[in-house]
């Protein structure tokens, strides 16, 4: 090979048709042969990345398709076009998240656009190092380079990435875009390298305020002015989910039965839930029918648009509420139903609309207990409102 790169002659002939030819400033493999009666000469490579032994590689393995009759340039023309046509086939794993993602959307798997921003924060950000991958490249490595950052720092966010990512790795080998085990499987794969931190070390609790201090609470927040206010009362007299009260509509309530029912599409559990009305409750939407401008019950400042979460937080705070959280009226409300009213396990975790039981013990439990629970919000509602001066 040295003597080679040392050699001035213009053409080096190696055999077999094998040849170092120099054109220009540079030096170059090529193979001299005869097709279909033709003269063809094959470029091979140049000399400074191709060296003597794999230049006659390369020449040997033109040679055998020449001996089955295959041209060794429209052979490897062939190639390069099928090698185009798979590499622009490839689907990246970004590109097949944001499809699965759209597909999710227009089949209306998910309740709302929170559910979408997540998943599509999650895929696009979190996941970043690995959308630009082959889909079918995908594995063990990748996929812990992106969970490995988050894993016991946002826990939660972590594992829901890695069930995200397993959800769309799945659709992909289900529509034979890729072939093998799941390499965000946690079962028998993952367990082994991510260690879960101890569920009661990581576990957050939304703050509660005590039940004692809801009467003088609920007063302060009766003189707060705004619509974030009345809802933020509806909330805790009903002891629903801020979204659930937020989206409420007119068309769900039924003033006359005192009922209010909440359809599955916004329901946490997927599930319809009848919501008894107390008095109390149906005096704050007397007030919102009074003033109603779309068929929002508390409708926000854009047009036929719910309030914000932040309406209802900011309302707390404006009544005294400091620290405590609009979503831990519902702790308070079960510490209540549980210290004071003494009310069944099962009625007030169905008034929070909770599953109780197992999957048998759900299937026979038919009835809501609706007029059960009526009962107890109505003594709540009065204990919301009971004097506490002595």
């Amino acid at each position: 090979m040295k003597s080679i790169a040392a050699s001035k002659a213009r053409k080096l002939r190696d055999g077999g048709g094998l040849w170092l030819v120099t054109k220009g400033q540079g030096r170059y493999w090529i193979l001299d042969y005869r097709h279909g009666g033709k003269r063809r000469e094959m470029g091979i490579g140049p000399l400074h990345t191709i060296g003597l032994a794999e230049a006659r590689q390369k020449a040997e393995a033109a040679r055998q398709l020449l001996r089955q009759g295959i041209d060794p340039i429209e052979h490897r023309a062939v190639e390069t076009i099928e090698v185009a046509r798979l590499a622009a086939n490839v689907k990246t794993f970004g590109q097949y998240a944001d499809d699965y993602i759209d597909a999710a959307v227009k089949a209306g798997r998910w309740r709302g656009a929170k559910t979408e921003a997540r998943w599509r924060n999650m895929l696009t950000n979190h996941a970043a190092p690995m959308r630009d991958k082959a889909l079918d490249a995908i594995d063990v490595t990748q996929v812990l380079s992106v969970l490995r950052p988050l894993w016991g720092e946002k826990q939660e966010t972590a594992e829901k990435l890695r069930e995200s990512i397993e959800r769309v790795l799945d659709s992909a080998r289900v529509e034979g875009l890729r072939s093998g085990e799941n390499p965000a499987a946690w079962k028998g794969n993952l367990e082994h390298v991510l260690h879960k931190p101890d569920a009661l070390s990581r576990t957050t609790h939304h703050a509660a305020m005590p039940h004692s201090a809801v009467a003088d609470f609920m007063k302060k927040l009766a003189a707060v002015d705004g619509i974030g206010a009345r809802a933020l009362e509806f909330t805790i007299l009903t002891a629903c989910r801020s979204g659930e009260a937020r989206g409420a509509t007119w068309d769900e309530v039924d003033l006359d039965s005192a009922v209010w029912t909440i359809p599955a599409g916004r329901m946490k559990g997927g599930k319809q839930h009848r919501v008894p009305l107390s008095g109390a409750a149906l005096a704050v939407l007397a007030d919102m029918k009074a003033k109603r401008l779309n068929d929002i019950v508390f409708p926000g400042i854009r047009d036929k648009k719910p309030l914000s979460d932040m309406s209802l937080a900011k309302a707390l705070k404006s009544a005294g509420g400091g620290d405590f959280t609009v979503h831990g009226f519902r702790s308070t409300f079960r510490d209540w139903a549980t210290e004071i009213a003494q009310s069944p396990r099962e009625i007030a975790e169905a008034a929070l609309s909770h599953a109780v039981g197992d999957a048998v013990e759900r299937s026979y439990a038919r009835s809501d207990a609706l007029e059960r629970r009526r009962a107890l919000m109505s003594d709540w509602a009065a204990y919301c409102a009971k004097s506490t001066k002595t």
